[in-house]
This record gives C-alpha cells, structure tokens and sequence, in this order.
C-alpha cells in the first residue's frame, strides 16, 4: 500500500503514569504512516484528492497536547482513532510514540509504543 509519511514530529505534553510527568511535562516524538493509495492523487496534482500533511499533523497535535493520558499505548490508540475520523481516505495507519528519558529505574535512550491499525468498514 501506498504512504505518506510524517517523521519525528515533536510535542511537549503532561502524559505519564508518575506525578512528576504530569506536573512537568516532556517531549514525546511521533511518526505516522498513513496508508491510502496515492495513485489518484499522483495523477490528479490535486490536494483534494490525497491527505494534507499540515491537516494530519494538527489532528495528531491535539491529541499529544490535549488530555494527559498515562500510557503511550493509549496515546497511539487515540491518535489512530482520530486520524480515521478525520480522514475517509485513509485504509490503515502505523503510529509510533517515543518518550525519551522516561523516568524509570536504569538507563534508557527511550521507550515507545507502536500500532498498525486498519479502517474499520
């Protein structure tokens, strides 16, 4: 299946299961792919015909700086469930959260969740 691709895009939110994440925030990094097939508008040059970067982008914004949620797992989950309703074009979608420098016990570059979801018909 055809994509579009978002990569490392960056949000400064309140998710975490500990006090202190929600108290202080940190930065979260997102990359999505967005499947849907691109032949239309590849042929079209049409931006009605495929899905606006900027659009996906401010729906996946409002997600990471709205509600504090505890779990990333949840975060991807919602952000998958938004992108759906947002988009009637999109088939399927990959979404990766990574907190970096959690604050758990031992040394971690980072820590992420990630789900491939499918339209629902």
């Amino acid at each position: 299946m055809d994509k579009i691709l978002l990569n490392g895009m960056e949000f400064y939110a309140y998710h975490g299961v500990f006090q202190e994440e929600k108290t202080l925030g940190q930065r979260f990094y997102v990359d999505a792919e967005l499947e849907f097939s691109l032949k239309k508008p590849g042929q079209s040059d049409d931006m009605n015909d495929s899905i606006d970067y900027g659009e996906a982008y401010e729906v996946m914004r409002g997600v990471m700086e709205g509600r504090p949620m505890n779990l990333l797992e949840s975060l991807a989950e919602t952000v998958a469930s938004e992108l759906f309703r947002s988009f009637s074009p999109l088939n399927a979608c990959r979404i990766r959260i990574t907190k970096t420098d959690p604050p758990i016990p031992g040394h971690y570059r980072s820590v992420a969740a990630e789900i491939f979801r499918e339209r629902d018909e």
